[in-house]
């Protein structure tokens, strides 16, 4: 008898303890969602979408991901920024396009405006059609420049990873080119494998599939660091033709509007450090579309995103890309701090 009653009373003292914990935690009345700026398939939606499962799991809500494409992104992120300030709506993709929106002029946000949870990071890579002559980047680079020749690149559109690659790459190499935008990173590299343009620069996590398929052939990793894609093999740096050419780290991840319940911001920063951190899902996706598996939430997870977003705000500007000057909106040029 004395042993029952014991036992209860631990019973009693662990259900105590449970309900403080719940109590002292935070749960959405009802499901999340999170906002992809982007169409189906992309990096950000394919991220999202693991990301969620493991959301759900954590915090034993439901989770779920809408795709809002336009403008780039700004569209979708407009919608969760403008959304009631309860947590329970996210936006989602490269941090770096919160930051260059304003340089654009298709939305007054910053990364300052956000709270950031982010995930991975991506590369992109050139690759070209598998009919395409190009059988190296030094010979696709010579296309280029070529003043008779006028090479088509496939983008998720203005400001997309694989735009703000291309452009990266065009100012460093001297050359022009023809822009052909799609409504996501996705329809990009499908457009580049039906033969609709010659090249895609959007991220390796897009493009993954149809390279170990050989419907698309890599010339270049954007970046000074081989890539490894499980299945495929090494592709090699863009440094070994434009040793000068510095690509900053491109993180994506979901990030929810500052001004929201203080308990939820502390329930999702005890999930990405104890959950999504740890998380084999998200390992294994990134191993598999040559990401690297970097959570990081706060302060690091800023500072950590911001050098792309100098990156990618001065590139477009300085191409003639985007009207407002960076260093006008809190932007200095990249190795000019922060």
């Amino acid at each position: 008898m004395k042993r029952l009653v014991s036992f209860l009373i631990v019973l009693l003292a662990l259900g105590a303890v449970t309900t403080v914990a719940a109590q002292d935690g935070w749960t959405p009345d009802g499901p999340i969602t999170i906002i992809v700026p982007w169409s189906a398939g992309g990096a950000t939606d394919s991220m999202v979408r693991v990301v969620a499962a493991e959301i759900e799991d954590a915090l034993g809500s439901s989770v779920v991901v809408v795709n809002q494409p336009g403008a780039s992104g700004a569209i979708g992120t407009k919608n969760a920024l403008d959304a009631p300030h309860d947590c329970t709506t996210w936006a989602s993709g490269a941090a770096s396009d919160v930051g260059t929106y304003p340089v654009l002029g298709t939305l007054d946000t910053s990364l300052d405006d956000w709270h950031l949870y982010l995930t991975v990071a991506n590369v992109s890579v050139v690759s070209v059609n598998a009919d395409a002559p190009y059988q190296t980047f030094e010979e696709l680079l010579a296309a280029f420049r070529d003043e008779d020749t006028t090479v088509t690149v496939a983008t998720a559109g203005q400001s997309s990873a694989g735009h703000n690659a291309i452009e990266l790459i065009a100012t460093e190499a001297g050359f022009e080119y023809r822009h052909v935008t799609y409504e996501g990173g996705n329809p990009a590299v499908i457009a580049t494998v039906a033969g609709e343009t010659e090249v895609t620069t959007q991220l390796a996590g897009e493009q993954a599939d149809m390279i170990r398929g050989e419907r698309l052939r890599p010339l270049a990793v954007v970046g000074s660091e081989a890539l490894e894609i499980d299945g495929y093999g090494t592709i090699p740096p863009i440094t070994d033709w434009l040793p000068e050419l510095q690509a900053a780290t491109n993180y994506f991840g979901i990030w929810v509007p500052k001004g929201v319940p203080e308990a939820c911001v502390e329930t999702f920063n005890d999930i990405w450090e104890n959950e999504i951190a740890e998380s084999e899902v998200l390992q294994r996706f990134a191993s598999e579309r040559g990401s690297l598996f970097d959570p990081l939430y706060g302060e690091e997870a800023r500072e950590a995103a911001f050098p792309m977003v100098q990156s990618n705000a001065w590139t477009l500007y300085d191409a003639g890309e985007a009207p407002n000057d960076p260093s006008t909106l809190g932007i200095p040029r990249p190795g000019e701090g922060q």
